[in-house]
């Protein structure tokens, strides 16, 4: 018989009328459970014949619950598949284990594998934690380990506290189902499973943490497991609103390491955070603490049913509840070498520094731990996750996925610097995608797949490279006092005649600057056909601003006679010596960064200085007709760079644009502007 089967029935037989299960206001006692599992066993076997492991690919609920139970009794190794795993994941999956049937919404499927693959004696489930199409890696673990796991996790939190438990991460992923379902099932617990939808996580990579919280405080829920992102989530929530969820008494996170700062952000709001630190190798769960054992340093201590100690290069090894193997290749019998680095604090809490083989060596010599400055980056608000690398050389740089697109990244790293030691500090960052496990850059629980990630990066298209690597000058343009304020509106009739004038003075240099561009590029026929289109629609447009300056009230000739500021002066000397004396294709930087430009002061701008100013529309030619127009260049302007292979013209570029931002924040920064006149 399953051991978590007879620990079950035990439990039903000494608490039979408790509940177990609580699913759409249907309360579900164990002994019920364990007959609804019997029913489904029976179902199973007469309609699956053909031995082999079967996969489970429902949502959360209770017949996922049962499911599980019913495989359980049939001594049938299973497949946990999380919800998130795209049709590839699952197919490599079911392909590598050789699944002979699958269970989902509609029912039973049965599949015809490629032959057999030889299990581990005793494996009741194998856990994929990547679902990589190419190489998945199937680890097969006994109910024996399961159980001990999480006997050991009730041992350590005291089955007294046995309350509600509502699962947020899906029961596919181990973690879940050990220390979640498991574990409540044993202690005594009320197990709450509910839609993705009702707990915010229909799209898991971008909850709805108002739908959470709901939903939390609907069920009166005493206990959650979060990974990092999760918790970040529910604290800026809870923070935003001023609210609480009075009733959890635990809030168990785990995945990744979780910074000292947003540990007591949670406890400031009132959550009960304990980490804890597991593999799946391990059947889960290794470290757990309790809230009166615990540390922001630390991940707790061993529970019970491992042992656990320190490599002399920093490497934790485990041993005593170990996995049995992998699809078709048994274990060796000694311990574990995890991969990951850490110690023991002098209280013998376990301290996770971060995974050797991502150790960063600098070009200075000095080790850094990238988890470690990761976990600083994303207790920021404005930054939902972050890669830092930089192996090698002489500082280190970040990929940063912000949180929202209004966010000011680099402000946010600026903080981040300010408390890390000057060998860890982020040199250098650029805008990345979201990290998630359905394009293979995030594991199943939630760790970072840097070769792919970096892979990814190396492989997008050079517009999408552009746009990422230019963010942080883009960001110091749109930080400018006087840009910021033309955006809200909030300038008088002097500072926007003064904004025309400098304007003049680039745009009448603009078809000047393409001429010479084209001149030296020659012998590139498609960049001749774009330089000429670009030259047909940009000519005469430095007339139109002169219009404006007279329609907005100013002097035309007044601004002709005065010449450019030096910043404008500096920016138009820049190109043409770029053109002039470097890389001619450079110039295609400059046209990215004045376009992409134009069309945000034409969105948000134009109109709002209209209005404030009571100006006529006469006094926007420029400005509104550049919005449209440069709209229609930029995705022109991405074909066009897209088709660019030589590495040498895409850092032209990149370093045009780079430049070009910063000499662009200059003309705004000396613009004239009077505070007193700003809309409040």
């Amino acid at each position: 018989m399953s051991a978590i089967l007879g620990a079950l029935a035990c439990r039903a037989f000494d608490h039979p009328e408790a509940t177990a299960v609580r699913e759409n206001g249907s309360d579900i006692s164990l002994p019920d459970l364990l007959r609804l599992a019997d029913r489904q066993a029976g179902r199973i076997a007469a309609m699956i014949p053909t031995p082999g492991p079967v996969a489970i690919d429902l949502p959360n609920g209770l017949d996922w619950i049962v499911a599980d139970l019913a495989l359980l009794q049939l001594g049938r190794p299973s497949i946990a598949l999380p919800p998130f795993f795209t049709t590839e994941q699952r197919a490599g999956a079911l392909a590598d284990a050789a699944a002979v049937a699958r269970i989902g919404a509609a029912g039973v499927e049965l599949l015809a594998p490629k032959g057999a693959r030889s299990l581990p004696m005793g494996t009741a489930k194998i856990s994929y934690t990547s679902g990589s199409t190419g190489a998945p890696k199937g680890i097969c673990l006994s109910d024996a380990q399961l159980l001990a796991t999480a006997e050991a996790v009730i041992a350590r939190l005291g089955s007294e506290k046995a309350g509600r438990h509502l699962p947020l991460l899906p029961l596919g992923v181990l973690l879940e189902n050990v220390a979640g379902l498991y574990a409540s099932l044993l202690s005594g617990a009320v197990y709450l499973p509910c839609s993705e939808a009702e707990t915010g996580l229909a799209e898991p990579f971008r909850p709805d943490f108002s739908r959470m919280v709901a939903t939390v405080a609907a069920f009166e829920a005493t206990s959650l497991i979060l990974v990092p992102e999760l918790l970040r989530g529910l604290v800026d929530h809870l923070e935003r609103h001023g609210t609480a969820l009075p009733a959890l008494t635990l809030v168990a996170v785990g995945g990744a390491r979780v910074p000292p700062s947003l540990l007591r952000r949670a406890r400031a709001v009132g959550l009960p955070v304990a980490q804890g630190y597991g593999l799946t190798e391990l059947g889960s769960v290794v470290t757990l603490e309790v809230p009166e054992d615990r540390s922001d340093d630390s991940a707790g201590r061993p529970l019970g049913h491992v042992d656990v100690r320190i490599a002399a290069d920093g490497e934790i090894i485990a041993g005593g509840n170990v996995y049995l193997g992998l699809v078709g290749a048994p274990r060796p019998p000694e311990p574990l070498a995890t991969g990951d680095i850490g110690h023991f604090d002098p209280a013998g809490r376990l301290v996770i520094s971060g995974r050797k083989s991502n150790l960063i060596v600098t070009g200075f010599g000095r080790n850094v731990s990238p988890e470690w400055v990761e976990s600083e980056l994303v207790a920021r608000p404005e930054i939902a996750q972050a890669l830092v690398f930089g192996d090698g050389e002489a500082a280190l740089s970040a990929l940063i996925v912000p949180a929202t697109a209004q966010t000011q990244v680099g402000a946010a790293v600026a903080q981040v610097n300010m408390s890390l030691p000057s060998y860890a500090r982020i040199a250098s960052w650029e805008l990345s995608r979201p990290f998630h496990p359905g394009d293979g850059t995030l594991t199943a629980n939630g760790r970072l797949r840097r070769p792919d990630i970096m892979a990814r990066r190396a492989r997008q298209p050079f517009f999408d490279r552009l746009v990422m690597q230019t963010a942080p000058a883009r960001e110091g343009l749109q930080s400018v006092p006087q840009l910021q304020a033309g955006l809200r509106g909030a300038i008088n009739r002097e500072t926007y005649i003064a904004y025309l004038s400098q304007a003049y003075h680039h745009v009448r240099h603009t078809v000047p600057l393409m001429q010479a561009a084209r001149a030296r590029l020659a012998d590139r026929p498609e960049l001749v056909a774009a330089l000429d289109d670009y030259i047909g629609e940009e000519s005469g447009h430095e007339q139109w601003i002169l219009d404006d300056i007279e329609a907005a009230g100013g002097d035309p000739a007044d601004v002709i006679a005065r010449g450019p500021s030096p910043a404008t002066a500096a920016m138009v000397d820049h190109a043409y010596a770029t053109i002039r004396q470097g890389n001619p294709i450079g110039f295609f930087g400059m046209v990215f960064v004045l376009e992409g430009t134009s069309i945000a002061l034409a969105q948000q701008g134009a109109e709002a200085v209209r209005a404030a100013l009571g100006l006529p529309k006469q006094a926007f030619r420029y400005l509104t007709s550049h919005g449209a127009l440069d709209q229609d260049h930029m995705r022109f302007f991405e074909r066009l760079v897209n088709g660019l292979e030589d590495s040498a013209d895409q850092e032209a570029i990149l370093n045009m644009a780079n430049e070009i931002f910063g000499l662009f924040a200059g003309i705004f920064a000396a613009i004239p502007m009077e505070p007193a006149h700003e809309a409040a």
